[in-house]
């Protein structure tokens, strides 16, 4: 497709970055029933921390500095949780009517914005930073109304298809609940990664109908009717297919926990770090761990707990949040939290100290083996 001339909005600062404003709606209202769980689907999780702040923490990447929040069932644990966040604002969806009114209820938070919006689902923790920059990025540079990052899976059950026509231009969504049989066989699906112009959609959001399955105002429809209405709209198959994994069962929760292991443990072998087993080792996404460091089997480090240089950690130890292990330390088996001095902890926490040793002796031999 050849590119458009930048309309004024467009054009670029000095600095190089797009006039345009840019903010991300995030929603997370919905209620997991097979998840069998009162706290708020988004708050569980992944490797240390909800998986709505992983998806908060890749729009950030991508340069996005106004966050919008949809919240519902359990909003209340999600505001308290989020409420040192300064960039984050918390729109509320009394009634769940699907995603195109989910969007609807930010209509006067944005009341006045001039500029792109993403639009994401705040339980795909996978979500990389890299993926919304390059949505925005295409969006913009192709003069877009409206923007999609699709991805093909060898099992799409659950999502919705990409129907395109036969020069493989796109056409519109189709919800798996509303395919007929020979769309279900369509592997191009839609894991929700959305950038539109603000204007467009709100108008397009204002002639959706509940004409579906689930009788839901649905977000995709907005598509088919940007495209209709003769503006762009560019769907791109950008999206890993690991990352557009989603969270429907405690089954999910488990298996994306293992996904994100894999991606947080090989980001740190990446910069320099030794990880003999990855499969008996449990990293904290906000851990540090400093270079030419070695960490043995069933080792588990939380939270933000900082490993300096050339450290050996366990086998078998628990580094707490808190914890800050000097270069060339070694920590063997057991659990050490911020206070312990056998590794030379230290933390501002203020707490008193906990009763536990960095390191454990094995027993004395008695005779008896």
């Amino acid at each position: 497709m050849d590119l458009k001339p930048a309309k004024e909005a467009d054009r670029k600062t000095p600095s190089g970055q797009s006039a345009r404003g840019l903010a991300a709606v995030i929603l997370a209202a919905g209620q997991s029933t097979r998840m069998k769980t009162r706290l708020p689907k988004v708050m569980h999780e992944v490797c240390g921390q909800p998986m709505l702040a992983h998806v908060l923490n890749a729009c950030r990447g991508a340069g996005i500095t106004k966050l919008y929040v949809v919240v519902g069932f359990g909003g209340e644990v999600i505001q308290k949780a989020f409420a040192k966040d300064a960039d984050v604002e918390f729109v509320q969806q009394a009634e769940q009517l699907g995603t195109g009114h989910a969007v609807q209820m930010c209509s006067d938070a944005l009341r006045g914005f001039a500029g792109d919006v993403v639009v994401v689902a705040g339980d795909m923790p996978m979500i990389r930073s890299e993926t919304l920059r390059d949505l925005v990025g295409g969006h913009r540079a192709t003069g877009s109304a409206g923007s999609l990052a699709t991805t093909v899976l060898e099992d799409p059950t659950g999502y919705g298809r990409i129907i395109r026509k036969t020069d493989g231009e796109f056409e519109r969504i189709v919800e798996q609940r509303d395919c007929t049989d020979e769309q279900l066989d369509i592997r191009e699906v839609n894991p929700s990664y959305y950038c539109f112009d603000w204007q467009t959609l709100v108008d397009s959001l204002a002639r959706i109908t509940p004409d579906n399955a689930k009788k839901e105002l649905y977000l995709t429809d907005t598509m088919a009717i940007i495209r209709e209405s003769g503006k762009t709209v560019r769907a791109s198959t950008s999206v890993a297919a690991e990352d557009a994994v989603g969270i429907n069962s405690r089954a999910d929760l488990a298996g994306v926990n293992r996904l994100m292991q894999r991606r947080i443990q090989t980001q740190w072998m990446d910069t320099g770090v030794t990880i003999v087993d990855p499969n008996t080792t449990w990293l904290d996404g906000r851990c540090v761990i400093g270079r030419e460091s070695v960490i043995h089997p069933f080792t588990c480090i939380e939270g933000g707990a900082r490993i300096g240089r050339g450290c050996t950690i366990g086998p078998y130890a628990l580094l707490r949040d808190g914890v800050v292990v000097e270069d060339g330390v070694t920590v063997g088996p057991g659990a050490l939290n911020a206070f312990d001095a056998a590794a030379r902890g230290r933390s501002g926490d203020s707490h008193p100290p906990e009763k536990s040793r960095a390191v454990r002796r094995p027993p004395a031999r008695t005779g008896c083996e």
